[in-house]
């Protein structure tokens, strides 16, 4: 123990003598993230634009490359910082005092440099820019460089590049956290499922944490000006819509462009440059107009020989001192033309480009990714069914028999894991599939979208067909049974409220119908996702389908969270013009409640998987369940949950037991009459429950000794927990019923009804 101990107190030291270099890189700076231009060029045409200003010694780094095509230019450059409205920085430099006067005037050739100045001490610029600048994510500011001429004052060149400090919401290790939670419930339904166990909620939990991700994500995809911090956030979440990061050279990518291209396709592949570059100047981080540069500019550049200013004499600063991580990360200008058609506007444009992926080939995309999960579910249930197949002729299956029932139920088992993964992939399939409609790119593109929406469409309707049907009133007299593998759907509800599946089914198909089809009017998405959920929510509250409180309440709060988060969103409509940073607190505000949502469903999954009892147990070392009451440890040895019907092991519902909305009334045995106590037997004796006076004959064997004399005992009321209630106390000024009046009769009275008569068998029905 001690040794552990030691070996923990040198390791600690390690650790933080190996997170000081993470420490150190982290000083305050903001540097360039993308360039593009801010008005269209006449003379100069700048290829490359990077600048960095670090606070720790007030200095900025900048990377130029240009060319210019008229002779005899002489220019001054104004720089211009802009941080969210705030402007720290609004300087002009002489071009000529750079490298010695090489560029003055311009030469007429292309041309690259890089240098970097100190900025004077009286120029203050660490006191204009606040602190929550370096370490805010996403941060929205853009730097402007604008190249005038010294003697017309005429604008030869504008770029806008926009800054980052950075840090960012969208975070690799929080892509894989929320994988691993999807994870951790898929690998506790499958157990679950496969072990029966009675108070198992893992299948259901696994639908309820993939919807909420979806939901996140699904969030990102809507034509409004979100914010860079709220979009980023959502890419998070984008593996739950089929959508994972690509590079430029991925081969999926690649194969899926020349797809488009053989098959009709003409729009515009993903950009190298990112899609920042791209997008609409009225969002953000820009809100500012788009330019064009004249196509005869570029065909004169293209003419001009290069040269490396870097063989030039120049000026650098020795006393600035950069870190060799964080070297400046710009990259070439965007080149956005009059005839370009790859401008990105707000919604699934900007969402699919910011993770490498070309709008039109979203659909393709997702539709891979339902082949593989498709192809990995097929084969994982072919490969147990294998080995289940073949652990029954072993003699390994006569010691256990459960293996040969878990085989013979083992259609209903794989059917109802092909339900799950349908529904697990039928709202990305449906957004991006009718939104390929709206794009008009591909024909072969189109034609896979009908046939995947038709094979999901026919796995999903008739289970749901067959789900609610038998909760309908009319299965009463039929004798409808919802057949076993449609367990995803009737698992989660009580047998009576089961067609609440139809508004989840109806809410899914219209959000995915206003996604795609009203992908110009944000307002209006953001509307109907409000009116929606505001629907929804109702019925949950009306229907209450879940079979306990504690569900109806976790449940209505996913429903609530959903629909603050819609409400929320109406701000950042273009219309309303909201204040950037407004703007950014109300996409953070939002960020967050969906981020507390992920939190309580990832601890429910951990209570419904069992950890949380294993941590009491740790924590009461052992000691945990020794005081379990007999009456309970019966309770949980009987399977009660219809989560395991799939498996045909479940217990269906008879007349012997009828679900209400709070209450379960039980007919064999009875639930009112209590345990005898422990008395010596009596003689035996065969009992019949017809009234009898005090003086009729009896065939019921020999009288018995008064002290075995029988009495009705109380029922219990709807708030009792359990049989071991406290014990009723007889009143005797008067009785609530005849059976109280009568309680120590020897005899019964044959006024008294009978226990059957009292609590009648209700028959076999479903609401």
């Amino acid at each position: 123990m001690f040794f552990s101990v030691a070996r923990l107190r040198l390791a600690l030291p390690s650790l933080l003598l190996l997170a000081s270099p993470l420490v150190a890189a982290r000083d305050k700076s903001l540097f360039t993230s993308s360039v593009t231009y801010c008005a269209p060029p006449e003379s100069l045409l700048i290829e490359q634009f990077d600048i960095a200003y670090f606070a720790k010694n007030q200095s900025i780094v900048f990377n130029v490359s240009a060319a210019s095509v008229v002779p005899n230019t002489n220019v001054n450059a104004n720089l211009f910082l802009n941080v969210y409205g705030m402007q720290p920085i609004n300087v002009t430099l002489d071009i000529c005092s750079l490298f010695d006067g090489a560029l003055c005037p311009l030469p007429l050739y292309n041309f690259t440099g890089s240098d970097s100045l100190s900025l004077p001490k009286d120029f203050d610029v660490a006191s204009q820019i606040p602190d929550i600048a370096y370490f805010i994510p996403d941060l929205e500011a853009y730097a402007q460089l604008t190249l005038t001429d010294v003697k017309s004052g005429q604008v030869k060149a504008c770029v806008q590049s926009t800054l980052s400090n950075g840090w960012s919401t969208h975070q690799y290790a929080v892509e894989w956290s929320t994988a691993s939670i999807a994870l951790l419930a898929l690998a506790a339904a499958i157990w679950q499922s496969i072990a029966a166990t009675s108070t198992s909620l893992a299948p259901v939990r696994l639908l309820d944490i993939v919807a909420l991700f979806q939901n996140i994500a699904l969030s990102g995809l809507l034509a409004l000006n979100f914010p860079s911090l709220y979009r980023s956030y959502t890419l998070n979440f984008a593996w739950a819509l089929g959508l994972f990061s690509a590079s430029p050279s991925s081969s999926i990518q690649a194969s899926i462009n020349h797809m488009r291209h053989l098959t009709g396709g003409d729009l515009s592949d993903v950009s190298s440059d990112g899609a920042v570059s791209f997008v609409n100047r009225k969002l953000s981080p820009y809100n500012s107009i788009n330019y064009v540069v004249p196509q005869s500019l570029l065909a004169s550049v293209s003419s001009l020989a290069r040269v490396d200013l870097a063989d030039l004499p120049a000026a650098v600063s020795s006393d600035v001192a950069l870190p060799a991580t964080q070297l400046l990360v710009g990259g070439d200008v965007a080149t956005v033309t009059e005839e370009s058609s790859n401008v990105l506007q707000a919604g699934i444009p900007i969402y699919t480009n910011m993770i490498g992926i070309a709008t039109a080939n979203a659909f393709m995309t997702v539709f891979f990714v339902a082949l593989i999960l498709a192809a990995i579910v097929l084969g994982t249930l072919a490969l147990i069914y294998a080995i289940v197949h073949a652990l029954c002729r072993t003699e390994y299956s006569k010691q256990h028999p459960a293996i040969e029932r878990f085989r013979l139920a083992y259609p209903a088992f794989a059917k109802a894991w092909v339900v799950r993964a349908a529904l697990l992939a039928a709202l990305p399939v449906l957004v991006f599939a009718l939104y390929q409609w709206t794009l008009k790119d591909s024909w072969l593109a189109v034609l896979l979208s009908v046939i995947l929406l038709i094979a999901l469409m026919a796995i999903i309707l008739p289970a749901a067909f067959l789900a609610v049907r038998a909760s309908l009133p009319t299965a009463r007299w039929s004798k409808t049974v919802a057949p076993p593998y449609v367990s995803p759907l009737t698992a989660p509800y009580r047998e009576s409220r089961v067609y609440y599946v139809i508004p989840l089914l109806v809410v899914m198909f219209v959000k995915a119908l206003v996604t795609a089809f009203a992908h110009t009017h944000g307002m209006v998405q953001a509307i109907f996702f409000v009116i929606l959920e505001c629907l929804l929510l109702l019925c949950l509250i009306v229907l209450k389908p879940y079979p306990t409180r504690r569900a109806d309440v976790l449940m209505g709060y996913l429903c609530i969270t959903r629909l603050v988060c819609s409400g929320l969103m109406i701000a950042f409509a273009e219309s309303l013009a909201v204040q950037p940073i407004p703007r950014v607190a109300i996409g953070a505000i939002t960020a967050v409640i969906f981020s507390v949502a992920c939190v309580v469903l990832f601890l429910n999954l951990l209570v419904n998987v069992g950890l949380w009892r294993l941590v009491k147990y740790v924590v009461c070392c052992g000691r945990l369940g020794r005081g379990r009451r007999p009456g309970d440890k019966q309770l949980a040895s009987h399977p009660s949950d219809s989560s395991i019907a799939e498996k045909g092991e479940g217990r269906s519902y008879s007349g012997a037991e009828e679900k209400k909305d709070d209450i379960t009334i039980t007919t064999a045995p009875s639930p009112y009459f209590h345990a005898r106590p422990g008395n010596p037997s009596p003689p035996s004796t065969s009992v019949s429950l017809e009234p009898m006076s005090a003086t009729s004959s009896t065939t019921l064997g020999e009288t018995l000794p008064r002290r075995w004399s029988f009495q009705y005992s109380r029922p219990p009321s709807a708030t009792t927990e359990s049989p071991h209630s406290p014990p009723y106390t007889h009143r005797t000024s008067t009785a609530s019923t005849p059976i109280s009046g009568q309680r120590h009769s020897r005899n019964i009275s044959s006024s008294v009804p009978t226990p059957l008569e009292e609590y009648p068998t209700y028959e076999p029905r479903a609401f």
